[in-house]
């Protein structure tokens, strides 16, 4: 099965999710539907509530609320992107202007403060507590997330354990919970819900690794963002400490003073990435995600095979082969 086959599939359930989208932006405040409409459109994959509605036809689910949670989770997810671009200082996100590039650092942080805010209004209204609890519990990993690598920001030393621990916390556990809500809803055995949970966050893990990948590999105008960004930024993800790892000391101390610096220019991002390339950054960190990309895919072997099994098995596949 193809993405777009995917896509055909919950069609009209993701049609209801922009329709939600719209409802719950509603506010007297014009700034607040301002900004959110612009982040909401600016042309995110809505990769969130899919595997939410993916999951939901997995398990049988009949019910409405996968609808308003898919709102929820992505919800979650743009307030994270909102806070992030105001931390990170960025000016793009998905190719165009980022909202604090436009309205400011303060507008975003509060628009993203109230699209959290709304993520749990929403939450509430559905009466699961246990989908509460998952949805708590994955906001206070994310800014944990969020934090230790805040800590470990142009840390050259920083461990693959360390660095995993960061995207688990930042990226992937709002993946699982995607997951594992849809198992909650249709109140499947605690086992098939672990697959499912398990399922999520190793998708989550590896498309955060295929990110790290792709802003040292893909083109500007596929990316939506100016290439090695993750360097500008001092970020030191696994491509980078691979490197580190395995270089020499002078090429250490190339990479070091770029992480380090300020700014980097195209000499210097040049420079880097050819040890990068030396050294086989790229190569290791997408064999790593290949891993969880097979860990992903025998978690679906605790459900029949059926069309909704070989659409999540695609979207694995979809999260190696994307070049965006």
């Amino acid at each position: 099965m193809q993405i777009q086959e995917v896509l055909a599939l919950i069609k009209e359930d993701m049609r209801r999710v922009e329709e939600e989208f719209r409802k719950n932006l509603l506010s007297d405040v014009y700034l607040i539907r301002r900004v959110g409409e612009y982040i909401l459109n600016s042309g995110g994959k809505r990769f969130r509530p899919l595997m939410v509605l993916l999951a939901s036809r997995l398990c049988g689910y009949h019910g409405g609320l996968h609808i308003p949670l898919a709102v929820v989770v992505e919800f979650i997810h743009t307030a994270t992107l909102l806070h992030d671009d105001v931390v990170d200082n960025a000016t793009l996100r998905r190719g165009s202007p980022s909202a604090n590039a436009i309205w400011g650092n303060g507008s975003s942080v509060l628009v993203g403060d109230y699209l959290l805010s709304k993520a749990f209004s929403i939450t509430v209204a559905q009466g699961n507590i246990r989908v509460l609890d998952i949805l708590s519990n994955t906001t206070t990993r994310m800014a944990e997330g969020e934090v230790l690598q805040l800590i470990k920001h142009s840390d050259v030393n920083a461990t693959e354990d360390e660095y995993l621990h960061v995207i688990t916390g930042k990226t992937a556990v709002l993946f699982s919970a995607c997951c594992r809500i849809p198992a909650v809803l249709a109140n499947l055995p605690t086992e098939k819900e672990e697959a499912l949970a398990t399922y999520g966050m190793s998708i989550g893990i590896a498309y955060q690794l295929m990110d790290d990948c792709l802003d040292y590999t893909s083109k500007s105008e596929d990316l939506g963002k100016t290439i090695g960004n993750d360097l500008r930024e001092g970020k030191v993800t696994l491509p980078l400490i691979k490197t580190y790892r395995d270089a020499t000391e002078k090429e250490r101390v190339t990479i070091r003073e770029a992480v380090e610096a300020e700014s980097v220019d195209e000499k210097t991002l040049n420079e880097v990435l050819v040890i990068i390339k030396k050294y086989g950054g790229i190569e290791y960190t997408l064999d790593f995600a290949k891993g969880y990309i097979n860990r992903a895919k025998s978690c679906l072997e605790h459900f029949e095979p059926d069309t909704e099994r070989a659409a999540l098995a695609a979207v694995a596949d979809y999260v190696i082969e994307r070049t965006n």
